[in-house]
């Protein structure tokens, strides 16, 4: 019989049972190395940071940013003609939902409501659009992350973008 532990991503705050951490986080796509034993977590979500306003500013412009490319992703999974592709989009919003509830968690303030986007019925041109969008959400957090003062801020958006670098090897 396995020895489960349970896990707990300090990017996300989401728990993960497992017989080791997974290399990537099931709910944000976080590394392994982002991952503690649940006895040692302390919810980054509860403590205070004292974010500059600089920083705030970044989060609420991730927070768009990313409510935006889950919108773009659930059009694109609905419109998109190949099953695979609306299995790749399903994913990706799930993620982007994710990484937006990071933000709106340490904003305090509930996450937005989806956008109404359009997408293409042509997976391959989502793909395209999708490599596009990331490709902006990582020069965005490059960015925030250098600008970041506060320890917090700058492991998330440093973890944002390796996440993101992993989204840009989707394909079919």
């Amino acid at each position: 019989m396995n020895d489960y532990k349970l896990y707990k991503c300090q990017i996300c705050g989401d728990p993960y049972l497992g017989d080791a951490a997974p290399v990537n986080c099931p709910y944000c796509g976080a590394k392994a190395k982002h991952f503690v034993d649940a006895w040692d977590y302390v919810s980054p979500f509860k403590q205070e940071h004292n974010f500059t306003a600089e920083e705030k500013e970044n989060f609420k412009a991730a927070l768009e940013l990313e409510i935006g490319n889950a919108s773009f992703y659930k059009a694109a999974a609905e419109k998109s003609s190949k099953e695979v592709h609306q299995w790749i989009f399903k994913s990706l919003m799930k993620v982007e939902l994710e990484h937006a509830g990071i933000f709106s968690k340490h904003l305090k303030i509930n996450k937005p409501e989806l956008l109404e986007i359009e997408a293409s019925t042509d997976g391959e041109a989502n793909l395209q659009e999708s490599h596009r969008r990331e490709e902006i959400a990582i020069k965005s957090y490059q960015k925030f992350a250098a600008a970041a003062i506060t320890p917090r801020a700058k492991q998330v958006f440093t973890a944002l973008v390796e996440i993101e670098n992993d989204h840009l090897g989707l394909e079919d």
